[in-house]
């Protein structure tokens, strides 16, 4: 099993503010879309909060500290490894957030998928640095801003050293 990570971060590695996105870019949504559609996505409680519903198409995990937590179309569970442990007959598995989940499972990933947001926020949740020892970029793709993407960005793809 391939573990994965994505991610939309700005260039101050803010990733989000009070439980939320900062910014909409349509082109990162798709993206996040067509990875991730038919494999199952790992996230933290609040992530999946932010969410509000299981991704249709996915297997949906969510790691949370509350013992007695359940959300129907979700499998619960309360630790990196539990969730791990979670996947069945998936060969490639995507952490989507939020800021603690990527901090514990950045030194276990295959791979990174970062959408960088050419622009600083302010925000509470930040992505870990990506270090270019650990991380080598395959491949990057940048994009303009348009009518439907705010800002500026990259996509950038990571493999592990």
């Amino acid at each position: 099993m391939k573990l994965s990570i994505i991610v939309a971060a700005s260039r101050n590695n803010v990733i989000g503010r009070d439980n939320q996105l900062i910014w909409r870019l349509s082109a990162d949504l798709k993206r996040f879309k067509a990875l991730t559609t038919g494999h199952t996505i790992i996230m933290g409680r609040k992530t999946f909060d932010s969410i509000g519903k299981p991704l249709p198409n996915r297997t949906s995990i969510i790691i949370t500290k509350q013992e007695d937590y359940k959300m129907e179309g979700c499998i619960v569970v309360h630790s990196l490894e539990e969730a791990l442990q979670a996947v069945t007959n998936d060969e490639k598995v995507f952490i989507i957030g939020g800021g603690t989940i990527y901090k514990e499972a950045i030194d276990k990933a295959d791979e990174l998928f970062l959408t960088l947001v050419h622009a600083e926020f302010e925000g509470d949740t930040y992505f870990p640095e990506i270090k270019n020892e650990t991380w080598e970029s395959v491949d990057r793709k940048d994009c303009l801003p348009d009518e439907k993407n705010e800002y500026p960005y990259s996509f950038i793809d990571y493999k592990r050293r």
